[in-house]
Order: C-alpha cells, then structure tokens, then sequence
C-alpha cells in the first residue's frame, strides 16, 4: 500500500508538490498470509469436527433435559431404566426397583454388599458368591412382612421366630450338642425317630416327659440298657396290658437259685422289685421293700 502525501494551498498561490520520497506497505504479504489463511482454515475445519463429535454423543448417548439414556434424573434422586453396568463401587443411601418389577443384581463373579460407618469402616457385609453365600456382621435378622423376627442369629444364638420349624430332609435334623425345645413332633402319616448311633441319648425335664403316639408304637432300642428314672416320684405305666415277653422262665422243679432267674414283684404303692425265684410266687404284700 502507498501512503500519499497531500498539501493544501490557498487560491493564488503556487507551491510544487513534493516528490514521494518514502513508500511504505501495511498488512501482510506472501508465505505469511498463505499460513496465516491455511491456520484460519484448520481452526475452522476442528471446530467443524468438534461440534460434529459432540452432536454425536449427544445422540448416542441419548442426553435428554431430565438425563442420560436409560438415566432420569427426578426429585426422588436417580432412575435407571432398564439393564445397567458398573464397572467401579456405586455408593447409594436406597435402592429399589419399579413396582411392577423385581431388582435384579447379577455379576460373574460374586455380589458384595458393604455397609461402613462414618470413618469408613465395615460393619456389614453380603457377599453372593458362585457357591456360597456369606455374611459378615454381629448380627443377622430375617423378619416378616409385620416386622416380626422370624430368624436371627448372633455369636451367642440362633433364635427361630416362627411357630413351627420343619426339616424336609430324608437324614434328619443332626444336633452336635443339647437341643431344648418344649415339643417335638413328626409330620402326619410319618414315624419320629430320636437316634444316637455312637452315644446315649438323654431326656430330662424339671416335670415330667411325656411320649405319646396316637396312631402307633413307642420303641425304645438300646444295646446296651434302658433306664428310667424319676428322682422324685413314680414310674406310672397306665396300660391294659403290661408285657414283657423275653423274660426268662424257669424249669419246674429245677433249682431256680442256681438257674439264676427273679422274680418281679410289685408292692400296693407301685413300687417294683426283684425277688430270687422259686417253685411258687416269692412276692410277699408285706415285702421289708415295701415298707
């Protein structure tokens, strides 16, 4: 660009316009402005890219005023639709699912559960594993619709809450230890049978035991002996009939001491006891056992 020089002169006068002595050029010229128009152009083809990039993930990504996809964000907090993947722990005060659905939590490897205090220590954890499920707490509590305790388990005990406990298995129930219960009872149509292969078996109560069989027999089979024992009172068998079948006899006539055989007698008060077999009876009404 040439910069012109200009001299004002009034009417009648004559004065020589002074020759152009400087030239001078403004902008820029050249390579520089081929870069210059090139750079322009690159910053306008990155913008172009980048608003296209960001209409495309608005699109795939489905962001809506209310969220993201299947995300809706409501006034009761957040809201997936359906199936969703965390790859990193998600932290949640609840979480529910629709009315009209169930809530499905699914890995391929386990489930973990954490429940952690205000300094960030666990004090709860469920883990659902591929074989096993754990717990990890002081206490576990399965409750009702009510709110009643139907299970519960701690270091000292496992109460069950419910009226009835019934075990389906065809082995039984196996108790390593004592059991107290107030009752204990078959299913209708079917046997109960209380076993200790290796060990005795022990029934004590503080007033009495009761066995009874509506439909049925009582058997009581040990290898060794059966002993019954009230530490204070009677022994009461209320039967028509009272047998007992393999009780050795003797031979008439023969020596019963030798033989080796007694006599089982009882006294008017109930008592029972054994006298040395004879050829007649040996129970005495006035026994000194008696007495």
């Amino acid at each position: 660009m040439v910069r012109e020089q200009y001299t004002t002169t009034t009417p009648g006068t004559s004065l020589e316009r002074p020759k152009n002595e400087y030239v001078y050029k403004i902008g820029i010229y050249g390579w520089r402005k081929r870069c210059l128009y090139l750079f322009v152009l690159l910053l306008l083809i990155i913008l172009v890219v980048n608003f296209s990039l960001t209409i495309w993930i608005l699109k795939v990504m489905w962001f809506s005023p209310t969220g993201m996809g299947h995300l809706r964000v409501t006034k009761e907090g957040l809201r997936l639709e359906g199936e969703s993947e965390f790859l990193f722990p998600l932290y949640a005060k609840e979480i529910h699912s629709r009315v009209d659905s169930s809530l499905l939590l699914q890995s391929t490897h386990n489930v973990t559960v954490n429940a952690r205090n205000s300094n960030g220590e666990v004090t709860g954890r469920l883990n659902v594993g591929p074989k096993m499920v754990e717990f990890h707490g002081q206490q576990f509590q399965i409750n009702s619709k009510d709110g009643k305790p139907l299970f519960t388990v701690d270091e000292n005990e496992v109460v069950i809450g419910t009226d009835k406990l019934r075990v389906t298995g065809p082995e039984g129930a196996l108790f390593e230890h004592s059991v107290e219960t107030p009752l204990v009872k078959a299913e209708a149509f079917k046997q109960l049978r209380l076993e200790s292969p290796t060990r005795s078996l022990s029934m004590d109560a503080p007033r009495g035991i009761n066995i009874k069989a509506q439909a049925g027999n009582i058997e009581a089979l040990s290898q060794m002996d059966i002993k019954l024992h009230s530490s204070d009172g009677v022994l009461l068998l209320d039967a028509e009939t009272v047998r007992l079948p393999k009780l050795p006899e003797g031979a008439r006539g023969g020596s019963s001491i030798s033989q080796g055989l007694y006599e089982i007698c009882v006294c008017p008060d109930g008592k029972l006891y054994l006298s040395v077999a004879g050829v007649g009876s040996t129970c005495q009404e006035y026994s000194r056992v008696c007495q």
